[in-house]
């Protein structure tokens, strides 16, 4: 991984010295090159870990790790499989396909901005990209490979040891270098500086056209389309998520009961039935189909089923309802939605050779 795009405006270098030995299972943290990620416009500064602050050597390896197919027990799956640079940092499926082409019940969330979240999984049941990058490569529908093989195999590869040992010092290659390595890389793929962002906070006025400048004015308005309550616009910064659980009334089948209970699962809650994490919005446009089931196809299919207010059940939440928004009124919302793309940043596709 390159890192002569990082200008010295934006990293910060210094020597981190070398670290002893640290026991196999003990606390890991990294060494070398510290990097201060930029802030992209209409953001906030990336959350950082305090026990594992980024460095040019773990996110190199993280990306390393992030499109490699060995971290999965028959070496076809990465992380990148589900969770693709060309395909918004999601896969484009209704449901994710796995190892031996298993699927899972949910739709890949995106990569995006997955820095800014207090919880990950459509369900939280991860509270740091830390926790998150380690479950889907033991999950038996994903990379289905247990966390000791996959320290054996990589230990067993001379290339990662080097890497490994320029990122965390020696010591032998553990689960939890590897997802602090992985989570380093993610936390750089962040998305900002979109047509609305330079609309909202750069003061261009014309970096939205009308339609979508009409479509954000529908999106604020609590008495039209009441979005912003969920997927937040702050006045320094917009995440487009307030990180909360919703039941918005997907999943359920044709006799009213849940296919999946969402963050039922986790808290045990009878009001977290059929409730799911916000996802952000950003870069929505690329990361068809919608919804934690992949149910909904389209833009135009997402806003339809808000205005319609959703699916009836006993937990729907209090702030979904129906709309009353011409067709007009739903095509700026989706030229508005369509206004929150952004450029890929530099150094987040997959790597050259080791």
């Amino acid at each position: 991984m390159s890192f002569s795009k990082w200008s010295c405006a934006v990293v910060s270098v210094l020597l981190v010295s070398c670290a002893t030995e640290k026991p196999a299972n003990g606390p890991v943290k990294p060494i070398g090159i510290a990097v201060t990620l930029p802030v992209s416009m209409g953001l906030p500064p990336v959350p950082i870990p305090s026990d594992n602050p980024p460095t040019a050597e773990t996110i190199r390896l993280g990306r390393r790790l992030y499109y490699d197919t060995k971290l999965s027990r028959d070496n076809t799956v990465s992380c990148a499989s589900c969770h693709s640079p060309t395909l918004g940092f999601a896969d484009g499926r209704k449901v994710s396909s796995g190892v031996d082409g298993k699927t899972g019940a949910r739709n890949a969330p995106t990569v995006w901005n997955a820095a800014f979240a207090s919880a990950q999984f459509w369900d939280g049941r991860a509270l740091t990209l830390e926790e998150q990058a380690a479950g889907p490569i033991a999950n038996p529908v994903e990379m289905d490979l247990a966390h000791e093989q996959l320290e054996g195999r990589l230990n067993g590869d001379p290339a990662y040891r080097d890497l490994f040992t320029r990122a965390f010092g020696p010591g032998p290659i553990t689960i939890e270098k590897v997802k602090k390595a992985i989570a380093s890389f993610e936390r750089t793929v962040v998305s900002g500086n979109s047509p609305f962002d330079r609309y909202q906070f750069g003061g261009d006025k014309k970096a939205m056209n009308e339609s979508a400048i009409r479509g954000l004015a529908i999106f604020q308005d609590p008495k039209r389309g009441n979005c912003a309550v969920c997927h937040t616009i702050e006045k320094s910064h917009a995440l487009f998520s307030d990180g909360k659980f919703h039941n918005i009334g997907t999943g359920l089948d044709e006799q009213g009961e849940w296919r999946d209970k969402g963050r039922y699962e986790v808290t045990k809650l009878d009001a977290d039935r059929g409730a799911f994490r916000t996802p952000t919005l950003r870069n929505i446009a690329k990361t068809a189909p919608y919804m934690h089931d992949g149910s909904q196809k389209t833009l135009r299919e997402v806003v339809d089923f808000y205005v319609g207010g959703g699916s009836a059940n006993p937990h729907l939440d209090k702030e979904i309802r129906e709309l009353k928004l011409s067709q007009k009124d739903r095509a700026d919302l989706v030229a508005f939605l369509e206004a929150l793309n952004s450029e890929l940043p530099a150094d987040v596709g997959p790597p050259g050779s080791l």
